[in-house]
């Protein structure tokens, strides 16, 4: 966990905190000293996350909740308090056919990748307006622009938070609230692992880059954006893709 003062005084709250991109996103605006509310499921993996910020130095607490219920997400924001940062980092991911997806599925995937950060936004802007700055952080996917023959349900909800962006930091901007939304490619986590198993080095070969991006890269584009280096920036999707690879005719 780097150290540095630029969020000093701030409070985040990151959604999806406890693995993956979020579990990186938190320990890099932790360690730019911003105070960090960690929500997850699992209360355990929350609390030893709380221990580690805390050992390097940087404060943190963590409120479960179940994204899939309205009043819970709701309940999130009120335990959240008044805070300065939003990363709506939250989501589920089926890869699955349309037809192979059924109506609990396609809700499932709104609930959190799309309704979540919508009454997160509704609950938390208002009061970052009143005080007249903080910045809200979508993490959103390259499936929103770039369709697969499965994941349709998935690439449907992202694209939803994406447009919602836009609208939120025209609703919000005038008052100092930005809003922006960060585009990853493939990364490496743990629900990748566990999806692809030992055929994980396929997401090597789908970008310009050559490789699968990893949860740090992503974590510092997130707090570029939700930091005063973005001061100027709001209204945008960053793709942290590795760049899409060209193909040539023929």
């Amino acid at each position: 966990m780097s150290t540095t003062t630029a969020l000093r005084d701030r409070t985040a709250l990151v959604t999806g905190a406890t693995s993956g991109i979020g579990k990186a996103i938190a320990l890099n605006l932790a360690g730019q000293g911003a105070h960090v509310v960690l929500h997850g499921r699992d209360q355990a993996r929350g609390e030893a996350l709380v221990k580690e910020i805390e050992a390097e130095g940087g404060t943190a607490r963590f409120v479960a909740a179940d994204l899939t219920d309205a009043e819970d997400t709701l309940r999130l924001a009120d335990e959240a308090g008044a805070v300065d940062i939003l990363v709506s980092n939250a989501g589920l991911y089926e890869f699955t056919p349309t037809a192979a997806t059924d109506a609990a599925s396609f809700d499932r995937h709104i609930a959190i990748n799309t309704r979540a950060p919508f009454l997160l936004v509704g609950a938390l802007a208002p009061g970052m307006a009143e005080r007249g700055h903080g910045s809200i952080v979508i993490v959103g996917s390259s499936a929103a622009r770039l369709p697969a023959p499965v994941g349709a349900a998935y690439g449907a909800s992202k694209a939803g938070v994406e447009i919602l962006t836009r609208y939120w930091a025209t609703e919000f901007g005038a008052s100092g609230v930005r809003v922006n939304t960060v585009s990853p490619g493939p990364v490496v986590t743990e629900g990748a692992k566990a999806m692809l198993g030992e055929h994980i080095g396929v997401m090597d070969s789908t970008n310009a880059r050559g490789r699968a991006g990893a949860p740090a890269e992503i974590a510092e584009v997130v707090s570029f954006l939700a930091g005063p280096a973005s001061s100027y920036v709001n209204g945008a999707v960053l793709f942290a893709d590795g760049g899409e690879r060209s193909t040539l005719p023929g």
